[in-house]
């Protein structure tokens, strides 16, 4: 299989795991606790951390140096900043951010902040394909998409969003990660030299999310503790998964 295939394929594998995170809610109709949300979204944060540090910064030091890591790595953050500041969208707790948009509904808002969060987790599986961490960084993605589906599911139920919107917003996440796997897939095969600048890329555009986005979110309704605590335990379980899979 060649490394456009693996990337393609391994991004929409990784992508649609968001829906196993989903289907517990949409079955048993549960509504989660803000702690239970938290701590999904903690536990996800972990493993993108490791994943980021481990599948995707080292292999692009080793592959390009550290000069190209640290340009990429800073463009990482560059763009998903840039894309939250000028798209409207909606977060669970913080409400609106970006330029003003009162005629977009709610819903679109919650799809456009999706985007935002998982189109750099998609490059980061599709450029990955290239890589001998390949497998490692797609089971990192698809691993921390499971309880981000979930989190995503339970605060949709929470809002009172029918099941089938819920649904389709969570599959909808897993396309785009099979979007953002196309285009770093292409992009690096048109252009094998561009490897280690978008393996930091996606490294920084992930950080920047988990700093941004993901850690501010769980703590801003007293759950900090339990938050921390599943990052760590995230974090642990992507570094023992990145060593057994070597």
């Amino acid at each position: 299989m060649t490394g456009f295939w693996r990337g393609l394929i391994y991004s929409s594998v990784a992508g649609t795991s968001t829906v196993l995170g989903a289907i517990p809610f949409l079955l048993f109709n549960k509504v989660a606790s803000q702690k239970l949300i938290d701590a999904f979204l903690g536990f996800a944060a972990g493993v993108m951390l490791a994943a980021s540090a481990f599948s995707l910064a080292l292999p692009s030091i080793e592959l390009g140096g550290i000069l190209r890591f640290a340009v990429g790595f800073a463009l990482g953050g560059i763009l998903v900043d840039v894309m939250d500041k000028l798209l409207p969208h909606e977060h669970f707790t913080k409400g609106h951010e970006g330029i003003d948009a009162k005629r977009l509904k709610t819903i679109w808002l919650f799809i456009i902040a999706i985007t935002i969060h998982n189109l750099p987790e998609g490059m980061a599986v599709g450029v990955g394909g290239f890589t001998p961490q390949a497998l490692t960084i797609a089971i990192a993605i698809g691993l921390q998409n499971i309880p981000e589906g979930a989190a995503v599911a339970a605060s949709l139920m929470s809002a009172k969003y029918k099941k089938s919107s819920i649904f389709f917003i969570t599959l909808f996440t897993g396309v785009v990660e099979a979007l953002g796997g196309l285009l770093g897939a292409t992009l690096i095969s048109f252009a094998k030299g561009l490897l280690p600048y978008l393996l930091a890329l996606a490294a920084g555009a992930m950080i920047f999310v988990i700093s941004d986005e993901v850690i501010p979110e769980t703590h801003l309704k007293g759950q900090e503790r339990i938050t921390t605590y599943w990052i760590l335990i995230g974090f642990i379980v992507m570094t023992a998964l990145d060593v057994l899979l070597g």
